[in-house]
């Protein structure tokens, strides 16, 4: 019985160590850290482009990956590009925007 509660703890380590391995990042899926702030990053940046009137939101679609956002969908102009692209690089967080948007 002595061998037994010796070794619940080693146990109890070894679980969590997996525990935490398995909430790491790989190059195509990120942590569950890294997913709560990328989907900040996502809300904030569809509240920007919802909140500028001269964009048709519901148009535009916007995932983040590691920080990176992507825009995609179809606008009637260049200058909704640009604003777009403008108001997701001003998004606190963003290190870069890919532009997929197209025009109409």
């Amino acid at each position: 019985m002595k061998h037994a509660i010796s070794v619940f703890p080693a146990l109890v380590v070894i679980g969590l160590l997996m525990a935490l391995a398995g909430c790491a990042s790989t190059d195509t899926k990120s942590s569950t850290g890294e997913y709560i702030d990328d989907t900040v990053i996502t809300t904030k940046v569809k509240a920007a482009i919802f909140n500028d009137s001269s964009l048709s939101s519901s148009e535009i679609n916007v995932e983040t990956f590691r920080s990176v956002v992507q825009l995609s969908g179809f606008v009637s102009s260049q200058a909704e590009i640009d604003t777009a692209v403008a108001l997701a690089q001003n998004v606190a967080g963003v290190e870069s925007v890919v532009n997929s948007m197209r025009l109409r």
